[in-house]
């Protein structure tokens, strides 16, 4: 029987329930069964989770999905773990476990991460067994990283003495080989025009949120001083996508004969308001100056960032931020702790026309940044003009309203509701109609970007 492994798709998530689902059976009898019976995958997690691409699965020449494997980055940290692996059991013993969890090691190795963690039984073969012939050691469960695991066994009454947690350090990546990057999508959670300058730029002002969610860039450096762009863009010549266009520019500031092959996953919908083509070119740029040895320091980056578009320095920046000017005028802020329900309308927007747009109100006046933070500053000005001329977003607009107060981000087409819990902004994206698509993302301070990068710092060890 021959299988591959591939991204999970949002389509997949019930098929992926019905495995696990499947898989648990198998600890009918086991004293650990009463809590695993009790117990499933939670549908909306696993969902959020294949959207940030933290999800494989194996697929046999039918398309059915047989087996999968999803990883749950910890916080900040330079550990990602196993939160579920599970392959249907008229499957088992096929090699196909064993392939998801070296293809899912794999991946976290090429995004810097240093080690692998899991949770799993000591007496059962196919779990601390399996997991032993593949470098995985048992460690202490007392470590403060198990903490919120053992408190959800407790919850949950499974057996504390056959839980048994392990670990697997992972080589740092080859450096002729891929290293994958995040390119993080922004809100902008207000945007009012004040003004317009001579040059006809138009002043605004904004709050970008960065979120957990975004693009996938992978990186393999060169020797031969070329650069190129390995996916195909739709609509997006490789000469004009911004990620060659950030790595020519850096190329000039870097040592000679340095060059890249550069792929690009996208997630983050082209034209959204959402900043995806800015934030793929940032991450081009930041990765690069390691990855090169260019060595510039971030105002270096920033102004390259600049050069190729208003919204790439906050993104080379990677902080939430107030922005002035056309928006490279950065002050950090710290936000509350957010969830939000971004919905893509599948409509596209263009900024240029909204721009030149007759009823924009161009001459508002200045916010504050105590005005933001009271809530009376929430307003996006290309709401009205979006509204009227495209008629998905307005539909988009109207339906999400109804569980708060609806906006738009930058120029559109996506929109979103900010929520105080993550449960909440799931189940509103549990009801998201058929014709739009619904992502769940937490708002970040510090860019995944930039956590991404103090990963492979620590993975070179020069510090740098």
């Amino acid at each position: 029987m021959t299988f591959h492994i591939q991204r999970a798709q949002l389509d997949q998530v019930d098929a992926l329930c019905a495995i696990e689902r499947a898989a648990v059976e198998l600890f009918r009898g086991h004293r650990a069964w009463p809590s695993y019976r009790n117990v499933s995958v939670p549908p909306e997690v696993l969902r959020e989770a294949i959207a940030r691409g933290l999800v494989w699965v194996a697929v046999i020449g039918s398309g059915e999905p047989v087996g999968f494997v999803w990883l749950d980055a910890e916080e900040g940290g330079d550990a990602i773990g196993v939160a579920e692996m599970d392959v249907l059991p008229s499957h088992g013993q096929r090699g196909i476990g064993a392939a998801l969890l070296e293809h899912a090691c794999h991946w976290a190795r090429l995004a810097g991460y240093h080690r692998v963690d899991l949770g799993t039984l000591a007496d059962v073969p196919w779990n601390a067994t399996f997991y032993a012939k593949h470098g995985f050691e048992v460690v202490d469960k007392h470590r403060p990283e198990f903490d919120f695991a053992r408190e959800r066994d407790r919850e949950n009454g499974f057996p504390d003495d056959l839980r048994v947690f392990m670990s697997r350090p992972l080589p740092p990546p080859d450096p002729a080989g891929w290293t994958v990057w995040p390119a993080p999508a922004k809100l902008n959670l207000f945007l009012r025009i004040v003004g317009r300058r001579p040059d006809g730029y138009h002043e605004l002002q904004t709050v970008f949120r960065l979120l957990d969610w975004g693009d996938e860039i992978r990186l393999r450096v060169r020797r031969d001083g070329e650069i190129r762009r390995l996916t195909d863009v739709p609509g997006v010549p490789a000469d004009t996508d911004l990620v060659v266009r950030a790595a020519r520019l850096l190329q000039g500031h870097a040592p000679p004969d340095v060059g890249v092959d550069i792929e690009v996953e996208k997630r983050i919908p082209m034209g959204g308001g959402l900043g995806g083509g800015s934030s793929d070119a940032a991450t081009v740029l930041v990765a690069l100056n390691r990855l090169w040895g260019a060595d510039l320091d971030e105002d270096a980056l920033a102004e390259l960032g600049r050069q190729l578009g208003a919204d790439v320095p906050v993104f080379v920046r990677g902080r939430s931020a107030w922005a002035e000017g056309i928006g490279e005028k950065l002050s950090p802020l710290g936000l509350p702790r957010r969830w939000y329900v971004v919905l893509d309308p599948h409509e596209h927007v263009p900024t240029g026309a909204l721009f030149q747009a007759s009823e924009l109100t161009r001459n508002a006046p200045p916010a504050t940044i105590s005005s933001f933070a009271s809530g009376e500053t929430v307003e996006n000005a290309f709401a009205p003009v979006v509204r009227a001329r495209h008629p998905r977003v307005a539909a988009a607009l109207d339906w999400l309203d109804g569980f708060g107060r609806a906006r738009l981000s930058g120029s559109g087409a996506c929109v979103f509701l900010e929520t105080g819990d993550v449960e909440r902004a799931e189940a509103i994206a549990e009801r998201c109609p058929a014709h739009f698509t619904a992502y769940v993302a937490r708002g970040e301070d510090v860019s995944p970007l930039h956590v991404a990068l103090a990963r492979f710092r620590g993975v070179g060890g020069n510090g740098k």
